[in-house]
This record gives structure tokens, C-alpha cells and sequence, in this order.
């Protein structure tokens, strides 16, 4: 069996729960230690409207931590800072450990929250799209962040990666990972289209994206529509997927039932433990 695969799979069970199961809730509002220190990179979800661990805030959006790598990466920020910053309080998780802010794309459900969690964070460095508006770019400035526009692929820290902005009705930019088990693509909504943005994760580092997780936005495709592209994302080499956010329960369901063992029940306060590349 694949690394990536016995591995995801296991902390799927252990950390998130099965698809269906009632994750075990703690005592009051003391911290779960989720902070890797296994050599894995740990990506934890901290904002979505899919439910999961019972003690976190729901609400539309997304942000996922990416922990583990020479830097500590916050991918989107949803739409509230105060639910951001609440959730990762109950999680154990300090605003100011993190060294990079990702934002996938310009709405305010990814992008919202941001003002507020750089007032805990301030000397985080935002990477965005070069066309995001101008108010975006001057929450960061005015907090004291550096803005770094995107527009071609870049390297975030090392295995870290932005796709470039990736065009469509909606401009975008996918978080692309390197473990020892092969490529992450992490995506805000994919607004460009889900198997478009597995594409140009790709051509950003060598190997198949293997797992892709985040929005895939597919609410309101048929079922033809997801079975189709399910069927490209699987040629173009994915073997995981974790869909939430925009995606749309009955596209998860059919994710779910598609991909089997592969499929990862994500959802906010999901955890997803991936093996390292050797430094």
C-alpha cells in the first residue's frame, strides 16, 4: 500500500472519525495538542460549514493550517477572524506561529477573515492574487504584513507551492504540497474547475497530485457532471480526495462512494497527518 495512503487513512480514523461517527468530544475548552511533531505535515481544517468536531463554530468558508513544513502555512481565513481565531483557540493553535497566509481567491468568505487574525498576526507574509482588490491588499499593508502579489507559480517555502493564478470566471490559486507519499493540492473553491487546478498543481512540482482537498465547488452539478470529473481527476493521477466547503453534500456523497477507502470525510476541525520529505 501506498505511504500516503496507509497513513492518511489512519489518522482519518483515529483523529477525524469515520464517515457517520460522533467525534468524542473534550472537557471544556482545553486544547487538543495537534501540533505535529511526528515528522508528518498535519493539515487541519479551521473553517468550513461541514461540521465535524463538535466544539468548533461552523460557518460558510474556509481555511485550512498546514503545519510541519520549514514554515507554518494558514490557507485562507474565512469570512469571520473572531470564528477563525475561536476555533483555533480551542485547537491549540496560536495566531502568531504562523509565518504565511495563502488566500485562494478574492471573496470574502476566504478572504474576510483576514483583518482580524493579522491583528494577532501581524508578521505573517500574504501571498495573493496580483488582481485581488485593492481593499485586500491594504488589510494586509495596514496590519503591518507584507503583501506578496501572485501571478506565476512560486515557492511558498520549501514543499510549499502557489499554482500562479489560474484563470476562470473566477480567478485562483491552489496550495500545492510535497510529501513523501506524492502531491497535495489544497484548494479554496475552485473556481476555475477542480480537475483545471489539479492541472496546473502539476506543473508547479514533480509527481501526481495524490490527494486534493478543499472546495471543489459542484453544488449544483448532476451526477453525469461529478462522475465525469472524478473519472479526469483520477487520470491525471489523483487517488484521495476530501471534498467540503462549496463542494455540495450530494457531491461528497458521490466522492465517497467513487473513491471508497480513498475518500476523506473532511469537515471543520478534520485532521490530515501526510508523511514528510526527507530534508
Amino acid at each position: 500500500m501506498h505511504a500516503l495512503l496507509a497513513l492518511v487513512i489512519t489518522v482519518t480514523l483515529t483523529l477525524i472519525g469515520c464517515a457517520g461517527c460522533t467525534p468524542k468530544q473534550n472537557q471544556g475548552d482545553a486544547p487538543m495538542p495537534t501540533t505535529s511533531r511526528d515528522g508528518s505535515v498535519k493539515l487541519t481544517v479551521l473553517y468550513d460549514n461541514f461540521p465535524q468536531e463538535p466544539r468548533l463554530r461552523t460557518d460558510w468558508g474556509f481555511a485550512c493550517l498546514v503545519e510541519g513544513l520549514e514554515k507554518t502555512i494558514l490557507f485562507d481565513t474565512g469570512e469571520r477572524g473572531e470564528i477563525l481565531l475561536a476555533n483555533m483557540r480551542k485547537l491549540g493553535k496560536r495566531p502568531e506561529d504562523i509565518d504565511i497566509i495563502v488566500l485562494s481567491h478574492e471573496h470574502s468568505d476566504h478572504t474576510g477573515g483576514l483583518g482580524e487574525f493579522l491583528a494577532a498576526a501581524a508578521n505573517a507574509t500574504v501571498y495573493g492574487l496580483a488582481s485581488f482588490p485593492e481593499t485586500i491588499k491594504k488589510t494586509a499593508k495596514a496590519a503591518g504584513a507584507r503583501f506578496t502579489p501572485v501571478t506565476e507559480a512560486v515557492k511558498v517555502c520549501d514543499h510549499a507551492f502557489s499554482t500562479g493564478e489560474v484563470s476562470g470566471r473566477i480567478n485562483e490559486e491552489a496550495l500545492v504540497i510535497e510529501t513523501a507519499g506524492g502531491l497535495v493540492a489544497l484548494t479554496g473553491c475552485a473556481h476555475p474547475g477542480i480537475v483545471k487546478m489539479v492541472q496546473a498543481a502539476k506543473e508547479v512540482a514533480p509527481g501526481d497530485v495524490r490527494l486534493v482537498m478543499g472546495g471543489f465547488h459542484m453544488r449544483d452539478d448532476t451526477e453525469a457532471e461529478v462522475l465525469e470529473v472524478i473519472q479526469q481527476l483520477k487520470d491525471l493521477g489523483v487517488r484521495q480526495a476530501a471534498p467540503s466547503h462549496c463542494s455540495g453534500e450530494h457531491t461528497r456523497e458521490i466522492f465517497a462512494r467513487e473513491f471508497g477507502d480513498d475518500y476523506i470525510a473532511s469537515g471543520l476541525g478534520a485532521v490530515v497527518s501526510l508523511p514528510s520529505v526527507s530534508p
